[in-house]
């Protein structure tokens, strides 16, 4: 029977580590005071958890946005939606030698709270993350 606690137990511990929906309420008040700071007069169309972190969702300027918060509230980073053309040439480059006969779904623009930025192309599912200058570093799923 312990041992049956003790999985009940990391289940849903693994479960809220990792991502989800949740409601404003379940959201720190450190969190939501951040937020207003940075992004007066906006409203959340959706909070997550994600890997510890909390992500607000909303529109900035008919744009969407998101933005990134440790528990503690202290800001993490902001993504933005961006047309496709506005992406580095390097990075069209990259997706048209290495993934030739791909489309780019959808693409954005992360600045962190360094102010490093980063450039994500949507294709087939996953993220492919490219730095200020169009490199490719990375892919994830999407």
């Amino acid at each position: 029977m312990k041992k049956i606690n003790i999985l009940i137990a990391l289940l849903f511990t693994s479960q809220f580590l990792f991502a989800g929906k949740i409601s404003e309420y379940e959201v720190p008040k450190e969190v939501k005071t951040k937020f207003a700071e940075m992004f007066p007069n906006q409203n959340v169309s959706k909070w997550e958890f994600e890997y510890g972190n909390y992500e607000a969702e909303f529109t900035l300027n008919k744009i969407e946005t998101s933005a990134l918060f440790s528990p503690a509230g202290q800001w993490l980073q902001t993504e933005t939606d961006i047309k496709i053309d506005v992406l580095p040439i390097s990075v069209i480059e990259y997706i048209s030698k290495n993934l030739a006969g791909k489309k780019i779904k959808e693409a954005a623009k992360t600045i962190d709270a360094k102010g490093n930025i980063t450039y994500e192309a949507e294709i087939s599912g996953e993220d492919y993350i490219f730095d200020a200058k169009g490199n490719f570093l990375r892919k994830q799923p999407a």
